[in-house]
This record gives structure tokens, C-alpha cells and sequence, in this order.
């Protein structure tokens, strides 16, 4: 008896994110007839494609024990570049995409060369950037949004075209979860955050690495703005202000440690899934924003000491 108890009370430690996932999404449909219509759960999946982008970027930064603050930012300016490029220079759609995506890559990849190199703090070097990428996304747009005419951007979240965000967001997961698990790559980003000196030892070259997912989670969160300028047909460089945060929130529910060397992609989505089920039921329940931000404060608090409890386990 004694043991069957501690099987179930390891499954609930090793699994809470999931068992979390699970009975939120239980309670929502209880407490609004609305949640599980097929338009609130496109809406959610909708809208989660750009912050799920950002928190795969911001996961292996954390395997790595590093910090980006930055991405929020990034997001703003790959979604007022996309834009102004579309609007003010007639470029096709699919182009400004990839001009976006480049100009995250390269944010990121000054922010990991600061860390990598210049010996910089994560949280110092993705500060920086962050005010940078603020600035350039307000002077892209002068400061006012970028309304962007007819079918451009728009269409990759168009229903008659099978809702493309969709499918490029779960192609970029499936990309992820095989890099994580099934790459020398993954191994040694986890190893980074596990012990960076003994990778150092084995001739690894550390540097390259911590660099190089920097410029991923720049590219991604550029990625995630872009998203979210093609569902409201507008670029903005005041958007995703605090969205770093999510992200970060997201991984530690998911079960990443913020001190590196552990954390899993699929279980980063459902953390990210899990802030946008407690939005969503308090939209849908007609509940103001501050109190959403004490609900998501207080399931992190949980999370965590659950982390804790696993890592005593473990």
C-alpha cells in the first residue's frame, strides 16, 4: 500500500505540469459553456502561435543558465519591420518575413556575443538589447502603429488557407523537441547549463554555443511578432511589452531550472498553454487584467516548489 502511495505521489511530482494542464482545462469548461466551443479553442491556439515561438527561443537560453530579457522587444521590432517593409516598400509578404527573422537573429546574436565573449551577464547584455530593439521598433513606426491594407500578412492566418501559423508553429516545436532530444546540439546546451567548465574541458567550444541560442531565440521571438502583426493586420512597436516574462513563466511551470541544464520543449509549451488557458478563462468570465497577474504569480509559485520537490526527488 505504502508503495502504490509513493508511485502515485512520484507520478504527480514528475508530471505536475501536465496534471496542472489537465485540471485547469477540466475546471475552464466547468466554469464557462464557451471554452471548449471550436472557436475559443482556435482562438487560443491562434493566439498562442507568436508566444509559443518566444518561449522555444527563451528554453534553451535557459538550458544554457542564461537569462533573455529581451525578446518582447524583438518581437516588437520583427512585427514594425515586417510591417513598414510590406506598407512602405511593396515587399512581398514572404520577403519581410525573412528580413524580420534575419534582423532577430541578428539582435540576438550581439546580445550572445556580449555574453559569450565580452563576459557579459545574460540579464545586463538582453537589457541592453532590449531598450535597443524597443527604440528601433518606435522609430520604424514613428511611433504610431502600421495598418497594414487587404490580404498581405494576413493570409497566413486565414482559415481558407489551413490557418499556416498554425502548421509553421507545430513544424517549429517538431523541430525542437528532435534538436533537444536527438541532436549532439541539444546534449550540449543541456550540458552548458549542467556544467559549463567540464564541456570547456572536453574541447568544446562553449562560446559558439552560447551564441548561437541567443541568435535562436532572436529569430524566434522576431518570428513571434510577425505573428502577431498578421493577426491584427497591424505592426506595432509598443506591443509584447512584459512578454519575456511569460516566457520565462512558461518554462519554469514546464519544468525548466533557471539555474540551466534542465528543461524539456514539450513541457515548456504546456506551461505556455497553461498561462493562456487562466487568460482565457478570466476573459471569458469577464475578470479585469490585475487579477489574471496574481492567478499567473501564484501558479508559478507552485510550479517552482514543485521543481523543488523533484529535484530533492531526483
Amino acid at each position: 500500500m505504502s508503495k502504490k502511495k509513493m508511485n502515485i505521489k512520484e507520478i504527480l511530482i514528475q508530471y505536475n505540469a501536465y496534471i496542472i494542464f489537465v485540471a485547469l482545462f477540466v475546471i475552464c469548461a466547468i466554469l464557462s459553456d464557451r471554452f471548449l466551443s471550436l472557436m475559443n479553442i482556435r482562438n487560443i491556439a491562434l493566439q498562442q502561435a507568436g508566444p509559443i515561438c518566444v518561449v522555444l527561443g527563451m528554453l534553451f537560453v535557459i538550458l544554457t543558465g542564461g537569462i533573455d530579457l529581451s525578446v518582447g522587444s524583438v518581437m516588437a521590432l520583427g512585427s514594425s519591420l515586417a510591417a513598414y517593409l510590406i506598407v512602405f516598400k511593396n515587399v512581398p509578404f514572404q520577403l519581410a518575413i525573412v528580413i524580420a527573422m534575419v534582423m532577430g537573429l541578428a539582435a540576438g546574436t550581439v546580445t550572445g556575443t556580449l555574453v559569450a565573449y565580452a563576459k557579459f551577464q545574460g540579464f545586463v547584455a538582453s537589457l541592453a538589447m532590449m531598450t535597443i530593439a524597443r527604440g528601433a521598433a518606435l522609430v520604424i513606426t514613428n511611433g504610431s502603429p502600421i495598418k497594414m491594407e487587404g490580404d498581405t500578412l494576413s493570409l497566413i492566418v486565414k482559415k481558407e488557407y489551413g490557418y499556416p501559423i498554425l502548421i509553421i508553429t507545430f513544424a517549429i516545436i517538431v523541430i525542437f523537441c528532435i534538436i533537444q532530444r536527438n541532436t549532439a546540439y541539444g546534449r550540449i546546451v543541456i550540458a552548458l547549463g549542467s556544467n559549463i567548465e567540464a564541456v570547456e574541458l572536453a574541447g568544446i567550444r562553449v562560446k559558439k554555443y552560447l551564441v548561437s541560442v541567443y541568435a535562436i531565440s532572436g529569430m524566434l521571438a522576431a518570428l513571434g511578432g510577425v505573428f502577431i502583426a498578421a493577426r491584427a493586420s497591424t505592426g506595432s512597436g509598443v506591443i509584447s511589452e512584459g512578454q519575456e516574462l511569460d516566457a520565462i513563466a512558461a518554462c519554469v511551470i514546464g519544468g525548466a531550472s533557471l539555474a540551466g541544464g534542465k528543461g524539456d520543449v514539450f513541457r515548456a509549451i504546456i506551461g505556455a498553454f497553461i498561462l493562456a488557458l487562466i487568460s482565457n478563462i478570466m476573459n471569458l468570465m469577464a475578470v479585469p487584467a490585475y487579477p489574471q497577474d496574481i492567478i499567473k504569480g501564484i501558479i508559478i509559485i507552485i510550479a517552482v516548489l514543485l521543481q523543488l520537490v523533484t529535484d530533492r526527488k531526483e
